[in-house]
């Protein structure tokens, strides 16, 4: 057995959660494995048949994390765990699923098979930012899928200055920035026009929302740099610019502000089943191959 103490990680506001997450678990404690529940997950399931663990405890004795929700699900989870290399695996509990891509109905039969060795693994990109004013760090976080520089409300387009490794790049006017990673390259990157990057590059995607000048385009570069985004200028006085990590935010940026952004010193392991392709996902998620039924060329 590949992995002995399976920990389980869900998307607790899903009411529906407990049964399928109940049903796993128990197949797993019947197959010989040792069974933790996340403190968070326990109390708003109420599955608390099995141990119960932090975060932290979870780094420190577990083999293997199932994630079960949607990809925001495994991005937190993703963050929590990342300095302790405990691989996860993802079950589609949600809506779109990039990265939890085992649909719920074959989580059994996948897990069975990763359980007794039938897996393949991939290393993910992980990026750590900061927001600095005045040389003093104001916030620091990491993020699996992007960081996000962007107008906050209905203020006007903000003013940014991008250097790599103290190097000047451009300065634009735009809604936004966005810096993602290849897993992040089908999320919000992707809705805005963004490159679909293979998740094992070792690579960073720069990527403008809405810029005012058309001539402006993605961007991918090494992940050995670092970028450094200054806000030169708000849009209107009553503006405001915000920076995101992943789906947390820091906001009020004002003026002169530098968001520094660079890879993680450490990657996050994502386990597949033996057959596991990444093309298959996108052709099932993005709907590609579609061949329109003579119905839909009538209309």
């Amino acid at each position: 057995m590949h992995f002995k103490t399976v920990a389980f990680v869900g998307r607790y506001e899903d009411h529906g959660l407990d049964a399928p997450l109940r049903a796993l678990a128990a197949h797993l404690r019947d197959a010989g494995c040792e069974v933790l529940v996340e403190a968070d997950t326990a109390r708003n399931t109420g599955i608390t048949e099995y141990s119960v663990c932090g975060y932290d405890e979870i780094g420190a004795r577990a083999d293997l994390a199932v994630i079960m929700g949607g990809d925001g699900t495994m991005l937190g989870a993703g963050r929590r765990l990342a300095g302790s290399r405990v691989p996860l695996i993802g079950i589609n509990h949600g809506r779109l699923g990039f990265i939890t891509d085992i649909p719920l109905q074959n989580a059994i039969e996948a897990l069975t098979s990763v359980i007794n060795g039938n897996f393949e693994a991939d290393d993910r990109l992980m990026l750590q930012a900061r927001v600095v004013r005045g040389g003093h760090t104001l916030f620091s976080g990491m993020a699996m899928n992007d960081v996000v520089i962007n107008r906050a409300g209905r203020g006007g387009m903000i003013e940014l200055r991008v250097e790599l490794d103290g190097v000047f790049m451009y300065s634009q006017r735009a809604d936004g920035l966005i810096v993602a990673t290849p897993t992040g390259s089908t999320a919000y990157s992707l809705s805005a026009n963004g490159p679909i990057l293979y998740p094992s590059l070792k690579a960073i995607i720069l990527v403008t929302v809405a810029a005012q000048t058309l001539s402006n385009r993605p961007i991918v570069i090494p992940e050995t740099g670092t970028l450094g985004i200054t806000v030169t200028a708000l849009g209107r006085v009553e503006s405001g610019a915000s920076v995101h990590f992943d789906m947390q935010a820091w906001s009020e940026c004002q003026p002169g502000d530098r968001i520094d952004v660079r890879c993680a010193p450490h990657t996050v392991r994502f386990i597949h089943p033996t057959g596991y392709s990444f093309f298959s996902t996108l052709r099932r998620k993005l709907h590609w191959n579609h061949m329109p039924r003579p119905s839909d060329e009538e209309e």
